[in-house]
């Protein structure tokens, strides 16, 4: 065997998936991979690249980077290295996630009906009201199922010690599971019989499951549910991802001036006329679904649209109001709606936080910028963060003049050591942070695919996995032994 691809390898002061804390020989559920990779020479590696690359073009698996010069269509970066997570290692992050999913549709249809956690003085009402993602008019209203959360994507790092943590939760409309679907398509080509010898988990089924949790949630039930997903359209980010999953789930990709409103229902409008439409699956915000209700210059949404769904005529996954959750503010207080609700123990702890609304902890924040990371409390894609050790003094001072003025809109955690895992470049494998987004769906059962999408940071040194931020992805293997 030729270890040269590993040789020069350094796993540094950092947990690493593949050699745990240590440079040494690869943890037993990473030996195989790690002999296949190791027979390869770089020409081998080169070319497996390259098909995997296009690949990606013959599918036109792009996303879009929002104010690039270049051009906004981008080829997600891919690497060949899989993540590899072992059975019972697995189990624990399924319980988990289970758990953090019960307890966020709990906390969501409380503070929308009875508040009780609020009045019990668990969570300041201030908090939620203050939210922007707070929708007033969903007090009272009951959702299908009592159900708000039907697609989760929850983003887990982990420490130094190999310990795993919540680092977000993403409630309304969380994107990457194409990607996720399309990178195992191409492992499986591309180490056939690796993979095939290491009995790995299937993640195929996730668009069927992801359809009869559609379905679950009809209002109609005397006849097959009409299901569609409602997209922005051709230039929103993830619109590759809505047309492969309608395609996958083989219902309509629809815009909003598909759709239209009449008394109380939706309808699609077809070449055979219009198609009454029971179940949306929405990729845009609760701001843009409806001009009568919410942004009034919208034209991406529906006319009457809320008014269907107030009166039960039609399902929205994910429900309304589900933003609250996706609030870093919120996430801090996932704990304790866990303890509250379930009345357990978190089994996949948050990442320490701050809360810049709290004096104490404003006080520290700004003493100690330099040694944090501060994020808005409602932007996404890794956009407005300020990563202190990666910092100016002058965007440090600006930052504590936001932090100031606003700050019920900040939160602060300390840089964590995120695991790394070895990625290909050129002609030398380096260690680059990862992180892993697993998606769960809530319909009749709670489903979790096994492994997730494990993002990786690109750039060297950098902790910020985000595709808009220049990160890339790989494939996740969840042995079944």
């Amino acid at each position: 065997m030729n270890p040269a691809p590993f040789e020069k390898y350094k796993t540094e002061d950092f947990f690493d998936e593949m050699f745990g804390n240590s440079s040494g020989e690869p943890l037993l559920h990473y030996q195989k991979i790690f002999d296949r990779i190791s027979r390869l020479t770089p020409v081998e590696i080169a070319e497996k690249r390259s098909h995997a690359d296009s690949s990606f073009l013959e599918h036109g698996i792009t996303f879009t980077v929002y104010g690039d010069e270049e051009g906004t269509e981008k080829i997600f970066p891919f690497d060949l290295i899989p993540r590899i997570i072992p059975r019972a290692e697995w189990e624990i992050v399924e319980q988990g996630l289970t758990q953090r999913i019960l307890a966020l549709n709990l906390f969501l249809n409380d503070i929308y009906h009875d508040g009780k956690i609020l009045s019990d003085g668990v969570i300041p009402k201030e908090i939620v009201y203050s939210s922007p993602n707070y929708r007033r008019e969903m007090v009272g209203i009951d959702v299908p199922k009592d159900i708000y959360v039907h697609v989760c994507g929850s983003d887990l790092i982990r420490d130094e010690t190999g310990a795993y943590y919540v680092l977000e939760d993403n409630a309304r409309c969380p994107s990457g599971v194409s990607y996720l679907l399309e990178n195992r398509q191409i492992m499986k080509r591309t180490f056939p019989q690796t993979f095939q010898g290491m009995s790995v988990r299937s993640v195929e089924l996730y668009p069927e499951i992801l359809l009869s949790t559609l379905e679950y949630l009809s209002p109609r039930r005397s006849q097959k549910p009409v299901c569609v997903v409602l997209t922005p359209g051709i230039y929103n980010s993830a619109y590759f991802e809505h047309t492969f999953l309608a395609r996958q789930m083989g219902i309509e990709i629809v815009e909003g001036r598909d759709l239209i409103a009449i008394d109380g229902y939706v309808y699609m409008r077809t070449t055979h006329g219009l198609v009454q439409v029971d179940v949306i699956y929405r990729r845009l915000d609760d701001d843009f679904l409806d001009p009568l209700f919410f942004n009034k210059d919208s034209t991406l949404g529906v006319a009457g649209l809320m008014d269907a769904y107030l009166k039960g005529n039609v399902a929205l996954a994910n429900g309304i109001g589900t933003g609250v959750a996706d609030d870093k503010v919120t996430y801090a207080y996932v704990p304790e709606m866990i303890r509250y609700y379930l009345g357990q123990d978190p089994i996949l702890p948050n990442v320490p936080t701050y809360l810049c609304w709290r004096e104490s902890d404003r006080d520290h924040v700004l003493e100690n910028l330099e040694n944090l990371v501060v994020k808005p409390a409602n932007e996404s894609g890794g956009y407005g963060l300020l990563v202190g050790t990666d910092s100016t003094k002058k965007e440090r001072e600006e930052y504590k003049e936001r932090i100031k003025s606003n700050p019920r809109d900040f939160i602060a955690q300390p840089i964590v050591s995120l695991s790394r895992h070895p990625t290909i470049f050129e002609d030398s494998i380096e260690g680059r942070h990862v992180d892993l987004r697993p998606f769960i769906l809530y319909g009749k059962d709670i489903d979790i695919v096994p492994g997730g999408l494990t993002r990786v940071a690109l750039r060297k040194d950098s902790l910020v996995v985000n595709s808009s931020q220049g990160g890339g992805s790989k494939d996740t293997w969840v042995l079944e032994n």
